[in-house]
């Protein structure tokens, strides 16, 4: 018997390169493609957690929104999200890429923060408790065993939902998609695809389209970089201008111009700027374990489907349906939230742009310490960063959408049991544009289905747990009242 042959270098046999049917130059390429599919958190997080008021509209979150202090919030998000994201790859070795976690931004952001007499950095420290709390879950077994409890179907409807989810996403953040007048969502702008930028992203799309089903190596990557050049160039003839109310045909996020200076010197006056329990002195106790509560099971299940997502597209999971080395994944997602909140910067978590990088070959941890050590270079280079509008990076996302969607057709659709919760899960993270709210309940329902067919022995355990504090999750604003008229 011939012995199995050898990796050609140490990177390959830490990073199983070989072994996982890829290559050091699709790692990299896959690391470059997920970073210009997510970069734009570093210019959309200071927008959301640097311009908004604290303290119930007394004062602003770092200072007032002024431009010195979102430099502050940008570089920050890039170190932290630099640091983490190569920890992912260096110890779990999963092509996954962290950074702060939209929604769980704005949940604190003005779920949090905005309370009377609340300040950022007392918000910060409930963000750092949250990761505390799932550090030791994590540590226990629990948020593993969790995962595991999830029939394998639900794991399927997971990552199809998380499809939907990231489409509806790009096309919203592109404009193709927008709040109608008379309609939840309407097309473009007033039924109608007006505007250069909307032009921008449509033949991003076709191009990403047409050189990923050519094989083309590097499509999304190329896709990217050439949308951005001929957004540039759309800029400086036509003038068109950020996107606001008087004009709605502009550019999303940024507008694609040269920068006047290519590198910024980073201030990383942020970190530490956080009080860990200086919340349990301007809200009561119930309602700062409930809001930390909130964090955790909006996080814990969050990360849950898209580590299955990235995994399911690249081939990771084992026969269960769980990622490889899952329990490394969760404990460096776990001391990101913590660093988020440390870094005065939010909760930071998975992203399923990572997925991006997986269809372009990614499939092991050098492709995240690719992105990690961009965001690190991001913090010199935000001038070069913010080069990039949503019309340019969203079309990636839509393919993306598409090639997780596949896998509808694992879904037995004729059982009932599982039909009905894969459904819900699905249909509702686009809908609720929640991730969270999907899983939520699709595991509701069940539990629910099983009760009502007589089949309540082939419930898990856990799935009655899981199923119980979604329940309270959802119906968490009528809890605090009671729990607040009790005590």
């Amino acid at each position: 018997m011939s012995s199995p042959a050898m990796a050609p270098n140490a990177l390959d046999r830490y990073f199983k390169i070989t072994e996982r049917g890829s290559t050091v130059s699709r790692e990299i390429r896959g690391g470059l493609v997920t970073f210009f599919a997510m970069a734009y958190i570093i210019v959309l997080n200071p927008l959301i957690i640097g311009t908004v008021k604290d303290n119930g509209g007394h004062g602003s979150f770092l200072g007032g929104g002024s431009d010195p202090q979102l430099a502050k919030v940008a570089a920050a998000t890039s170190l932290v999200a630099g640091v983490m994201t190569i920890l992912m790859g260096a110890i779990a070795n999963y092509p996954m890429a962290i950074a702060t976690g939209l929604g769980l931004n704005a949940f604190v952001t003005f779920s949090i923060a905005a309370l009377p007499d609340m300040t950022w950095a007392d918000a910060m420290g409930l963000v750092v408790l949250e990761g505390i709390v799932m550090l030791v879950l994590v540590l226990s077994g629990f948020r593993v065993a969790a995962f595991k409890a999830l029939p394998p179907p639900m794991k399927t409807a997971i990552s199809v939902g998380i499809g939907l989810f990231i489409t509806f996403v790009a096309f919203f953040d592109a404009g193709f998609i927008r709040a109608g007048a008379g309609t939840p969502v309407e097309l473009g702008v007033d039924g109608r695809l007006n505007g250069w930028p909307l032009l921008v992203f449509c033949v991003g799309l076709i191009a990403v389209i047409a050189l990923y089903v050519r094989k083309l190596k590097g499509a999304i990557l190329i896709a990217i970089l050439g949308t951005t050049v001929l957004a540039v160039i759309v800029q400086a003839i036509g003038h068109q201008g950020a996107q606001s109310r008087t004009n709605p045909t502009g550019w999303g996020l940024n507008v694609p111009k040269l920068p006047s200076d290519w590198i910024a010197t980073p201030d990383f006056g942020l970190l530490g700027d956080f009080s860990l329990f200086g919340s349990f002195g301007k809200i009561s106790v119930i309602t700062a374990l409930l809001l930390i509560f909130s964090l955790v099971l909006a996080d814990f299940f969050d990360t849950m489907g898209t580590m299955v997502a990235i995994g399911s597209k690249g081939d990771l999971l084992d026969e269960t349906g769980t990622p490889v080395d899952a329990q490394k994944i969760l404990v460096v997602d776990s001391v990101a939230a913590a660093a988020g909140g440390m870094a005065s910067v939010s909760s930071n978590t998975g992203y399923i742009e990572s997925s991006a990088g997986v269809s372009e070959g990614a499939r092991t941890g050098l492709a995240a310490i690719v992105t990690g050590a961009l965001f690190l270079l991001a913090t010199f280079l935000s001038p070069v960063v913010e080069v990039v509008p949503y019309e340019a990076a969203t079309p990636a996302l839509v393919l993306v959408g598409f090639l997780m969607m596949q896998q509808v057709g694992g879904i037995d659709w004729h059982d009932w049991d599982i039909a009905i919760p894969a459904f819900l899960t699905i249909v509702l993270m686009p809908f609720s544009y929640s991730i969270t709210v999907g899983i939520g309940a699709g595991c509701i329902a069940f539990v629910v289905v099983k009760l009502a067919r007589g089949r309540v022995k082939q419930v898990p355990p856990l799935m009655w747990l899981i199923a119980g504090l979604f329940v309270i999750y959802f119906a968490i604003a009528p809890v605090q009242d009671i729990l607040d008229k009790i005590f």
